[in-house]
């Protein structure tokens, strides 16, 4: 196994390692899926979730071995960048990875402290009479709009992966999870409306958006409502396709 430890964590390797060993029966499982499982265990008092990645197929498993950093490495490496630019994230504890005598990856895995957090964007999605959805709206704006001036293209900008933590006084924090693809880049006002583009945003929450990044990047409203329109609806005209080409071809 090759292991590397956020410096804060350095001492507690043995502990790290031991619990990796044990993840398969040890732990609580919150999340299993078909391609990553995550759990959640204690390093000493501290509560922690471990994501497991499963061994790549044999293509993937030669890339991820020679020429491209490790779901795990770039969850821990972007983990890192977000933090070191006032974005907050669970902090990053390790990333692990098992590979075979030859260097080829088996299975990794990264481990961070585990966030309690309140709700995530998707709750507003499903319930138009939110507490406060207009609120956290604009503070959710707020921080995708510190994202992109971070340069951080987070290709996963989605419903589920963007933690909230209410702090009181209809304040906010948010958390971005699932790390590991993201592109670093100067982006562009289409690239920016682009980014929001998988949240399944309605009609009204498209508008509080809009209006809001227009105040913080100096453009108009309607020419971001515009692009923001287009981008969703052509995403939400892409999946259709893709869901029912699916079923067509489950027949």
């Amino acid at each position: 196994m090759r292991i590397t430890i956020h410096p804060k964590y350095k001492d507690q390797e043995e502990a790290i390692l031991q619990l990796v060993k044990t993840f398969y029966g040890e732990g609580n499982l919150v999340m299993k899926g078909t391609r990553n499982s995550i759990k959640t265990n204690f390093l000493g008092s501290k509560k922690i979730s471990i994501k497991f990645f499963q061994k790549p197929g044999i293509i993937k498993s030669f890339i991820y071995s020679f020429l491209r950093s490790t779901k795990a490495k770039r969850s821990f490496d972007n983990a890192n960048y977000l933090l070191g630019h006032s974005i907050l994230t669970p902090f990053p504890v390790a990333f692990i990875e098992e590979r075979s005598p030859l260097g080829f990856l088996r299975e990794s895995f990264y481990i961070c402290h585990q966030l309690e957090y309140d709700f995530t964007i998707r709750e507003l999605i499903h319930d138009p009479f939110f507490p406060e959805r207009k609120e956290i709206l604009e503070q959710f704006t707020e921080f995708t709009f510190k994202i992109h001036e971070a340069n951080v293209n987070f290709l996963d900008h989605s419903p589920g992966n963007t933690l909230i933590v209410k702090k009181g006084n209809s304040k906010y924090d948010f958390f971005l999870v699932d790390l590991n693809r993201m592109k670093f880049e100067n982006l562009s006002i289409e690239q920016r409306m682009d980014n929001f583009k998988k949240m399944w945003l309605s009609k009204g929450m498209v508008q509080i958006i809009a209006k809001k990044y227009a105040q913080l990047i100096d453009e108009t409203e309607d020419k971001l409502l515009s692009i923001l329109i287009e981008k969703s609806q052509q995403f939400k005209r892409k999946t259709a396709r893709k869901k029912y080409l699916k079923s067509r071809i489950g027949k």
